[in-house]
């Protein structure tokens, strides 16, 4: 294996870019659900093709998710910003594996930065996109309800406090419901801007963007009304088979 070789393979094993990859393999239900009677034909090669990091298609029309999300953000959202990310996260692996040996510690940990930003950005849209869709919403059941209600006392009880993470984001980020496998239960993450500031081996299920570019438009400096929003277009079906996946591979059921 060549020298450029053996350094890529070291950088595609940083914490960021095996976080994506674990829990893309393991949401591979979420980006193949089912979405109001159509297949969403995602899979995690939709993210990663070729060598190369790639936008997936929306798996809906920009329109579809309105009156919730516009069209013109989601198409701004998904054709600009997402590209933006996946553009920016493979310059940055093809700059990490060319740098010389040693290579300058401030180049090094800028493009380290600039790969864990990106890759956050890549992998948290990708499943952003899958985990809503048209005639959504409602409230999710089974498996996943029953958890929702241990972990935070009600499906209700989580609403509201997933709904507070998300408006209390300062500035730029995320809120995120996550399966975390060593106590089998499900948590809240509040991330800032794209970062992966994931609790050790929890996977992401549900995520809401709550960056500006993803609200603006429609709802101006409104994020609360937004985040109300948001909720009659998640597709349970598709978390409730991702939390499914997530529990079957930590051995769980």
């Amino acid at each position: 294996m060549s020298e450029t070789l053996s350094r890529r393979e070291v950088v595609m094993r940083s914490v960021p870019a095996l976080a994506m990859a674990g829990a893309l393999s393991i949401a591979g239900p979420l980006l193949a659900a089912s979405n109001a009677g159509a297949i969403i034909a995602l899979d995690e090669n939709a993210a990663f093709m070729d060598g190369q990091y790639v936008l997936p298609p929306l798996p809906y029309a920009y329109d579809a998710l309105e009156p919730s999300i516009d069209a013109e953000t989601m198409r701004l959202h998904h054709d600009k910003h997402h590209q933006a990310y996946v553009n920016n996260l493979n310059k940055a692996v093809k700059e990490l594996a060319a740098l010389p040996d040693p290579a300058p510690a401030p180049l090094l940990s800028g493009l380290q930065e600039d790969l864990s930003f990106n890759a956050g950005g890549h992998f948290l849209h990708t499943l952003f996109w899958v985990s809503m869709g048209p005639s959504t919403g409602g409230a999710p059941h089974g498996a996943l309800a029953d958890a929702l209600a241990r972990d935070f006392g009600s499906v209700e009880g989580f609403r509201g406090r997933f709904s507070g993470v998300a408006a209390g984001v300062k500035g730029s980020g995320w809120a995120i419901l996550a399966y975390e496998p060593i106590a089998d239960r499900l948590i809240m993450l509040q991330v800032k801007q794209h970062d992966l500031q994931l609790a050790p081996w929890a996977i992401p299920l549900l995520p809401l963007d709550v960056w500006e570019h993803a609200y603006y438009l429609k709802y101006h400096s409104a994020r609360p009304e937004y985040v109300k929003a948001w909720w009659d277009v998640v597709n349970w079906h598709a978390v409730a088979d991702a939390y499914s996946a997530a529990r079957q591979q930590a051995g769980r059921t």
